[in-house]
């Protein structure tokens, strides 16, 4: 048995027999990746922390002005009942403020949640979203005067056997035709006073607080124009919102572009530099009430059409071709 299998040699296989798979063409490599798997799960110390720290620094205040009030009435009952009225306005009205500032900020919300039913109603044809749009539109803007004939042409197209998308339309080209040209002319006066801001203000540290307080100030009335009344937070999250929305749609990245323009056209080389950089401030500027007009808008632009940055440029770097323009009329 042994002798067998030592001498047993194996046995081959003709070649013309090998069969080969074919090779995939135009196939790329796949190559195995790894996901992090994030723990979203796990318990937040920071935020914990906070609350414990704002918890503490609020009785601490709260023992701080009892004990003032204990201390006023010992000296006299006059100043501890006038300390008590002091403290009970104090808090109404820090009350007052937090209401106004969650009101504002539901009022925000409320232009988002808008414009997402007039989106559905656009793409899936949605009877109900474009009911509860304008429903939504009826109920802000019903206490505005000048909006008065677009709410009674919207009343007018209430058949609910239109079409979604027709209704939306017909929404958009009888509301938003006046709020849009007041939208523009706040955004036109803040990219000028910027500009001019700019162009006089000898330290650029002042330059960073006046163009942030212009912004937030213009963000403030383009939401309060489409029916946003924010408040304070209210316009630092609509600020963080149109950040985001630049960064999504690449707005960030004009600051070259638009210095390009401006050197393109010569102005940089007759003029002072504090002067294009006041004019690349005012462009930025527009730039960003753009985004937020985009984002307080309830509805999409669809019988207007949108408003661009080029119109906002030939203003601030022509002025006198405007002012000619505005002679003949």
């Amino acid at each position: 048995m042994t002798s067998r299998t030592k001498n047993r040699e194996p046995r081959s296989i003709p070649l013309d027999r090998i069969e080969f798979d074919p090779e995939p063409q135009n196939q790329e490599l796949e190559l195995p990746t790894y996901e992090p798997q994030l723990n979203t799960r796990r318990f937040r110390w920071a935020g914990l922390f906070l609350a414990a720290l704002g918890t503490l620094l609020a009785l601490s205040a709260g023992m701080a002005f009892t004990q003032l009030i204990d201390q006023l009435f010992l000296r006299s009952a006059a100043l501890g009942w006038i300390g008590a009225a002091c403290l009970a306005v104090a808090v109404f009205a820090a009350l007052a403020v937090i209401i106004r500032e969650l009101a504002g900020l539901i009022a925000l919300k409320r232009l988002v949640g808008i414009h997402e039913d007039a989106g559905r109603a656009l793409v899936d044809k949605d009877r109900q979203a474009a009911t509860r749009t304008l429903g939504e539109l009826r109920r802000i803007y019903r206490g505005r005067p000048d909006l008065r004939w677009g709410l009674d042409q919207l009343e007018s197209h209430a058949d609910p056997m239109m079409a979604a998308d027709d209704r939306i339309r017909l929404a958009e080209r009888d509301l938003m035709a006046l709020l849009d040209e007041n939208a523009l002319g706040l955004i036109a006066r803040a990219a000028r006073r910027v500009t001019l801001l700019t162009a006089v203000t000898p330290a650029a540290a002042l330059d960073i607080i006046f163009v942030a307080a212009l912004n937030l100030r213009m963000l403030r009335e383009i939401a309060t124009l489409y029916g946003g009344r924010p408040g304070t937070f209210g316009t630092l999250r609509l600020a963080r919102m149109v950040i985001g929305h630049l960064a999504v749609t690449g707005g960030l990245a004009l600051t070259d572009n638009l210095v390009q323009h401006v050197i393109g056209r010569g102005l940089l080389g007759r003029l002072s530099a504090r002067f294009g950089e006041g004019a690349v401030n005012g462009i930025l500027t527009a730039r960003i009430g753009l985004a937020a007009l985009d984002l307080c808008r309830p509805l999409p632009f669809l019988t207007r059409a949108k408003p661009s940055l080029s119109v906002f440029v030939r203003q601030l770097l022509s002025p006198g071709s405007q002012s000619n323009q505005a002679e003949p009329s």
